[in-house]
């Protein structure tokens, strides 16, 4: 073989572009290899192959009949065939001086023909070469040189699809990076705010059960109410965080329609302008009982009709339940909120359901509010699989519709057995707190409910006072120095074995914090600012002998039923299975991730997906996207650590309720 080695002139802008690709020492491809396969037979050869041409070496990215991975580039046919822009065909190695005497043809590989085409750039570099190559002397026909030409120009067309690929999944990342941390802020931030939040309409409702005169009164009401308004916004934030991480869900519970829209009416009725005509429009053959999520009906029509309300100075405002499907076992209702306040603009009814987006950047400051509320709103309802249908006309105002489908309750449904506090009798409460405005206020608030309470600073102190005295509940802080809440009740339940009520009391309320709180032994949660009657309910329900203490995870069995077929033996199989395989799968993601495997993390993530998507873990699924994301870019961030977490302690909880079942 000659011994010259011909460098392309534009060598350096070559190499370049084949670093582009990031293709070199990948591992097989199926439409790599699908395209070699498809030149051996278009060419009828025994060996062919793709390759890619580097500063010294030939590297194949796909062989057949080679059985190596690369060979120097100095002793390689393609070295010649980077340097033209079309195909090279030699009929016979034999009679070519350049090959004739080559190792490869008088022995090696025997090569007595050879079909080599560039690979070319969109750009015009030739970074390798897709070859056909025999050992017996051969001519190619003009289909078979136009075949092999158009399989080169898919080979690059593949590269170019997976560069972009590569390149999407980086923005993509960085996207949901941009979003998680944004949402990771607002919710930290939500924590500092509701840290004194809490303390002000705590001593706020104290101070309202005192005797007061009427300009007290009237301050004390003010205050309460720019309270409120900022839990709510404080709220719309945490909610927005739990919708994207798929961590809020739908409760399915009994509960009285009629009541709870006569309630909403009541409770916004103050609202209203003294021009306006507020009114309530019930089916008179409308459900009184239905099964559903009565705090997120709530919270939908509180928003809507508080929107209508404040944009409408004069005329009407509207609310009508009309019930319009019914079947054996569900009732579909529709609820229409109507207004003739300012109006949409046209060109604004597909924005207005965006975040931190209003119909016109003057809302804002002539009339309050965050935008946040219609985003929370559409998404609520979909969630509940429904969507939102939007009529407006400017100055002439605005219909905000949806249908719900909600399941049949019986017509009595026994009502929960309240206990007073009375019937509660003295209690003796542990606080685990270390702000001391939070110590004043449920100090005040306890002992206003008739029960004692001592205060430990934080953890250690408070072990230390359940060793010594007998308490009837814990009210344990998640955020002190020393032992947090998870520590503290870890302690209490792993080493003093003791089974004493604990209810978590934090500012914090991050997406899996309270399956965490749960997971650790707690029996209730109250986030803070806390109302009185929340932190009264929860102090009766750990204390009910017959409470169902702790929130358990509702398992959605419909597609595995599906899959059935009506056979009785199947879901017990995939329940058996799932038990079997996941919980080993788990331990092993979390070992991988820990040694920062990725490529075992991203098949783990994988093919833990589908089993999870069977039982409907729609929260613990997306937890397993991230993490494969991740495990694809080779880089873990603390996304996928907290994702880890939650799918721990998701997985524990599902296996839990798998097993009693």
């Amino acid at each position: 073989m000659s011994t010259e080695n011909p460098i392309p002139e534009n060598e350096f802008e070559r190499l370049a572009a084949l670093k582009r690709y990031n293709i070199l020492d990948t591992l097989p491809d199926h439409a790599f290899d699908d395209a070699t396969k498809l030149v051996s037979y278009i060419c009828g050869v025994p060996i062919a192959h793709i390759s890619f041409i580097d500063e010294s070496r030939q590297w194949f990215k796909s062989e057949i009949g080679i059985g190596v991975s690369e060979v120097p580039r100095d002793i390689s046919f393609c070295k010649y065939t980077i340097m033209e822009s079309k195909m090279i065909e030699i009929n016979d190695t034999f009679l070519n001086d350049r090959f004739k005497d080559d190792p490869n043809v008088t022995g090696g590989f025997k090569v007595r023909f050879y079909a080599g085409v560039p690979l070319t750039t969109p750009d015009g570099f030739n970074i390798g070469t897709i070859c056909a190559i025999d050992h017996v002397t051969k001519k190619l026909d003009e289909n078979q040189r136009n075949a092999l030409s158009i399989v080169a120009k898919h080979v690059i067309n593949q590269l170019e699809v997976r560069t972009k690929n590569i390149e999407l999944a980086a923005q993509k990342k960085i996207a949901e990076r941009a979003v998680f941390a944004k949402d990771s802020f607002l919710a930290n931030m939500s924590h500092e705010i509701r840290t004194p939040l809490n303390a002000i309409i705590g001593f706020t409702d104290l101070l309202a059960q005192t005797e007061l005169d009427e300009t007290q009164r009237d301050y004390i009401e003010s205050v309460q109410i720019a309270g409120e308004n900022l839990l709510l916004i404080v709220n719309d934030i945490l909610d927005l965080s739990k919708i994207e991480s798929g961590n809020l869900t739908i409760d399915s519970e009994p509960f009285n329609l009629k009541k709870t829209l006569k309630h909403v009416y009541n409770l916004l009725k103050v609202k209203a302008h003294k021009e306006v005509e507020f009114n309530l429009f019930l089916d008179a053959d409308m459900p009184d009982m239905v099964i559903g999520d009565q705090g997120r009906l709530n919270q939908i029509l509180v928003n809507l009709i508080g929107n209508a309300l404040k944009f409408t100075h004069d005329g009407d405002v509207t609310v009508s339940v009309k019930k319009i499907e019914e079947t054996e076992d569900h009732y579909s209702l529709r609820f229409s909120v109507k207004d003739t306040g300012i109006g949409i603009p046209e060109d604004k009814l597909n924005s207005i359901f965006e975040r931190f987006t209003q119909a016109e950047e003057s809302t804002t400051r002539r009339f309050g509010g965050t935008g946040l509320g219609l985003n929370i709103v559409k998404q609520l309802i979909e969630l509940q699989k429904s969507e939102i249908q939007v009529k407006s006309k400017e100055g002439r105002g605005s219909e905000f519709s949806f249908v719900l489908s909600y399941k049949k309750a019986d017509a009595k449904v026994d009502s929960v057995k309240t206990i007073s506090k009375n019937e509660l009798g003295n209690l003796k409460i542990l606080l685990c707190e270390d702000n001391v405005l939070n110590q004043k206020l449920a100090k005040s608030v306890v002992q206003n409910f008739g029960f004692e309470l001592d205060i430990a600073e934080n953890g250690e102190e408070g072990i230390e006072l359940l060793s010594k005295n007998n308490y009837d509940l814990v009210l344990m802080d998640l955020q002190m120095p020393i032992k947090d809440g998870y520590q503290t009740t870890e302690y209490i339940r792993n080493e003093m074995k003791s089974d004493v009520p604990i209810i978590a009391m934090t500012a914090h309320s991050l997406v899996g914090e309270q399956e965490r709180c749960y997971k650790v032994g707690m029996n209730a949660y109250v986030p803070k600012p806390f109302k009185q009657a929340v932190l009264l309910k929860a102090i009766k329900t750990v204390m009910s002998q017959d409470a169902d203490h702790g929130r358990r995870r509702i398992i959605d069995f419909s597609i595995l039923d599906e899959m059935a077929c009506g056979s009785p033996d199947f879901r017990k199989e995939m329940i058996d299975l799932f038990l079997d395989k996941i919980p080993s799968q788990t331990a092993q993601l979390e070992e991988a991730f820990k040694n920062e495997d990725h490529d075992t993390v991203k098949k783990l993530a994988h093919n833990m997906k589908s089993s999870l998507d069977i039982f409907m873990l729609t929260d613990l699924t997306n937890c397993l996207s991230t993490i494969e994301e991740e495990a694809s870019l080779g880089e873990f961030t603390s996304e996928s650590a907290d994702k880890i977490n939650i799918l721990h302690c998701g997985i524990e909880e599902t296996v839990k309720i798998l097993k009693e079942l």
